[in-house]
Parts: structure tokens; C-alpha cells; sequence
């Protein structure tokens, strides 16, 4: 019986196997059965696989060493032990689901480096936690690598057989927690003044005056600020997807982690938001309300605030500024998340910053109304 955490010594096989027994968190234990072949003192060959039951393990063990043993059995076996990067191209490939910008980017550098050199099945702890500590980030984003690199090692050998112990990055994640290298993300607090934001509309006022804007940046900051949806979303609303009489739309495709393509919610906007939606013009043959591109609007916000000497603030600071502002006007908290999208207060407290009781945008010049 394990005591403490600790790990049991390792069991060897009869020909080249190991099994080495874990206590994990929940208290139940795994069992790792691996496979190491040596030519001329180097490893030429690496497999493993963990199991509930120390029978299980056993037997594996057995019928792998057996495989192995028979002419042709290694080089079969490397074969279908391809180098991570390939796998990781797999995962991309054969993906149904929109990856998103963030995680294609992290799985190219997980593969353009030392772990995409290596085989699935050498792919261990010490090489995973090697990698993380590697990465010029803040422990945050190191977080970000670990989650998008399991996901890829999750699925490699049910999906596709191929020989990668996804309880590898569960003990490398655990010893980066215990170096403190990896963390979960901050809770950001930044909302924009008054003054801020009357400094960003007059300026982009003045553009559309002298017709030097390309955006209508007015009325998306303010769809924004009083809508909560991210840029993104922004640029997907479609009229036909609008319920005017209810004060409701749709917004196909929202911002999930398990969710991110399909996760289609039907959100409460608010009135100045939807006097907002009122007022823009429609285009032959155009559904999207805002028919733009999401990168350019961000881009054009940070460089207005890097203009105006506004420090620290971005565009998907608007989202948390609209749930704070419903909720200092007394607002519940499922009538925020219907606004909002979050399923669940744990997530939607995170957008939280209440400063002062009331509606501080009920007299401000920018505030969108609907025409009696």
C-alpha cells in the first residue's frame, strides 16, 4: 500500500517492461506499464500506457513484449509511433471544431520544438515539464500550453492508437503547480472612465466627420460596452437572427472552452444596445448587422488608446464593463447571464467590478436611445 503520495518501486518485466504504481489526487492509484529498448546504450524505442488495475498492466505488458519479440515487431511498432508534430498535424487536420487563432498558434510551437521531435511514446513528464519551463511566458500562458497540449495527447491513443500516455502531462502539470510555473489566468479589474471613453467617441467622431473612418467605431464600442459581446461575435449578429419585440438575438458560435463551433445562445440586449442595432444601415445583400472584420476593429481601438495615452485598457474590457454596470443597477444574476452568455456565476463573476450603485450612463451624452 502506497502511504504519503509516494510511488512504488518500480516492477520489471521478464524481457524489457516496467510497471510503476501512482497514488494519484483522487486517492485511487495507476498503475504505468512501459516498454524501453536499448541498442548500444541508447534508447531506440519507448512505449507506456496506465492503467486502473495492476492486472491490466501486467497483461499489456506481456502481450506488448510478445509483439515486440517477433520479426518485423519494431519497426511495425515505429510506424505507428510517429514524431508528435505529426500527430499534433493530425489533430489539426482531422479537427471538425474551429481550433481558434490562440491554440493553432500554441500546438505550431509545441511542434516546431524539442517536444515535436520526439516520438509519441517519449513523450514523458520530465520531457513535458522540461518544455514548459523552457517558454519565455508568465505561468498563465504556461497554463495555456499544458491544456492545448493535452487535449492533442487525450485523444492520440483512443482515436488513433498511438502509443502516448496521456497521464504524462497529468504529472507534469502537478510538479509545474508545485514549482509554481504554471497558473490560471487573472482576474482582470480594468474598466474604462467616463472620461475615457468620451475621450475614444470624440475622437472617433472627429474621424467619421472628416470620413477618415473605415469603422463605424462609435457604435461598436457602444454595442460593446452596452451589449457585452466580444469583437467577435460582434461581427457574426445577423438581422434574421433578431427579435426585435422581445429584445433578443442570436449569437451563433459563442466563445466556449468545449464548445467552439455550434454553441449557438439566445442573449437579452439591453436597450441602449439595441437602439444601437437600429440605427445601422442595411446592405443589399448583407445579413450581418456589422459586417466587418473582428481584428481590425481591436486593432483600431489599441492604437486610438496608444494615441490618447489611455494605458491598459482593450476592447474586451467593454465586456466587463457592461456586466458590472447591469449589475450595479440591481440586475440578478440570471438576467446578467442571459445578457452575458455565462452558464455558470463562477465564470460570470470573473467580468465583476461593482464601483457604485446606479445607472451611470443614464444623463451621458453617448448613450444610444430609440426614437419616441
Amino acid at each position: 500500500m502506497l502511504r504519503g503520495g509516494r510511488v512504488a518501486p518500480p516492477e520489471t518485466g521478464k524481457h524489457m517492461g516496467t510497471i510503476t504504481t501512482r497514488r494519484r489526487k483522487d486517492g485511487t492509484e495507476g498503475h504505468t506499464a512501459q516498454i524501453r529498448i536499448k541498442r548500444d546504450g541508447k534508447v531506440i524505442y519507448t512505449e507506456s500506457q496506465t492503467f486502473d488495475r495492476k492486472p491490466a498492466a501486467q497483461t499489456w505488458l506481456k502481450n506488448r513484449e510478445t509483439a515486440l519479440a517477433e520479426p518485423g515487431g519494431l519497426d511495425k511498432a515505429k510506424v505507428q509511433d510517429p514524431t508528435f508534430d505529426l500527430v499534433i498535424k493530425q489533430y489539426k487536420e482531422e479537427s471538425k471544431r474551429d481550433l481558434g487563432r490562440t491554440k493553432s498558434q500554441v500546438l505550431s510551437t509545441i511542434a516546431a520544438g524539442d517536444l515535436g521531435r520526439l516520438r509519441g511514446s517519449e513523450l514523458t513528464s520530465p520531457e513535458i515539464v522540461k518544455f514548459a519551463r523552457s517558454l519565455d511566458v508568465q505561468p498563465q500562458t504556461v497554463g495555456n500550453y499544458m491544456s492545448h497540449l493535452a487535449a492533442v495527447m487525450r485523444v492520440a491513443r483512443p482515436a488513433w492508437g498511438y502509443p502516448i500516455d496521456y497521464q504524462a502531462v497529468v504529472d507534469a502539470r502537478t510538479v509545474l503547480e508545485k514549482l509554481g510555473a504554471v497558473s490560471k489566468s487573472k482576474t482582470r479589474e480594468r474598466r474604462p472612465t467616463i472620461e475615457e471613453l468620451d475621450l475614444l467617441l470624440d475622437h472617433y467622431a472627429a474621424m467619421a466627420k472628416r470620413r477618415k473612418a473605415q469603422l463605424p467605431m462609435v457604435d461598436l464600442i457602444l454595442f460593446a460596452m452596452f451589449s457585452s459581446r466580444r469583437q467577435e461575435e460582434i461581427t457574426r449578429i445577423v438581422r434574421s437572427d433578431l427579435d426585435k419585440e422581445h429584445s433578443e438575438v442570436m449569437v451563433r458560435d459563442m466563445k466556449h472552452p468545449g464548445e467552439k463551433e455550434g454553441n449557438d445562445v439566445r442573449t437579452l440586449l439591453p436597450a441602449p444596445a439595441l437602439a444601437v442595432i437600429e440605427r445601422q444601415p442595411a446592405i443589399k445583400g448583407e445579413d450581418r448587422i456589422f459586417p466587418f472584420n473582428s481584428g481590425s476593429i481591436s486593432a483600431s481601438f489599441t492604437r486610438a488608446c496608444q494615441l490618447l495615452g489611455i494605458e491598459d485598457l482593450n476592447f474586451h474590457d467593454l465586456r466587463h464593463e457592461c456586466v458590472s454596470w447591469l449589475f450595479e443597477q440591481s440586475w440578478d444574476i440570471p438576467r446578467v447571464a442571459m445578457v452575458s452568455g455565462h452558464r455558470s456565476w463562477a465564470s460570470l463573476k470573473r467580468y465583476t467590478q461593482i464601483r457604485k450603485l446606479g445607472d451611470k450612463y443614464a444623463t451621458w451624452k453617448w448613450r444610444p436611445r430609440t426614437p419616441a
